[in-house]
């Protein structure tokens, strides 16, 4: 067995209530986010020892992450890899214009290797988000159980990988803001348990 991950997507940014696309759009989180990461952070206090906490660089994760982990006397380490699937030219679009003038998760999930204008494709994020979570799993214990802030699509991406040996399955792992998921990726990964945010 290699480490127990608590997978955990960031709290609240407006971006988020307006149904627009924040990918390596640096946003802070809201007063909402800032309530749902302290809520998490309770909840963790009660049921985990961390051994160590990871997260994306962007500002919403590194918040959260912090507020998630209070307590545990963790120092935060922040991995490049764990950033969100930027779609460069089309940042900030909403959702809505996306798929009726763009098609993009369509062609998306057509052909994994498409991207957004001056943007990342699925495989170019596969690449980095599973490396990071390889590379992480390799400095832990099988007792170990971590803390990993990332964004919605990135760990959809990484499920979609181990699991199904396809980034195209990211969309059938959605995830709640603030929302845990557990999982093994060692010796053969595993989810045991799924969008779980009954705690807030």
């Amino acid at each position: 067995m290699g480490a127990r991950f608590i997978l955990l997507r960031h709290g609240q940014i407006q971006a988020n209530k307006a149904g627009r696309w924040h990918g390596s759009t640096d946003s802070p989180l809201t007063w909402r986010g800032r309530r749902q990461a302290k809520r998490t952070g309770r909840h963790i206090r009660r049921s985990l020892d961390l051994a160590a906490v990871y997260s994306s660089p962007l500002q919403r994760c590194q918040a959260t992450a912090r507020y998630a982990s209070q307590g545990q006397n963790l120092d935060l380490q922040v991995v490049d890899g764990l950033q969100e699937m930027s779609i460069g030219a089309w940042e900030d679009t909403p959702f809505r214009e996306l798929v009726d003038r763009h098609d993009f998760i369509n062609q998306s999930l057509a052909n994994v290797h498409y991207a957004a204008p001056q943007g990342e494709s699925l495989a170019q994020v596969a690449s980095r988000v599973t490396d990071a979570f390889r590379h992480i799993d390799a400095q832990h214990s099988d007792d170990d159980t971590v803390l990993v802030v990332s964004h919605g699509v990135a760990l959809g991406i990484a499920l979609g990988v181990f699991l199904h040996d396809s980034p195209t399955e990211w969309i059938n792992y959605p995830f709640h803001n603030c929302a845990l998921t557990e999982f093994v990726l060692s010796p053969d990964p595993q989810v045991r348990r799924i969008n779980d945010y009954a705690h807030l």
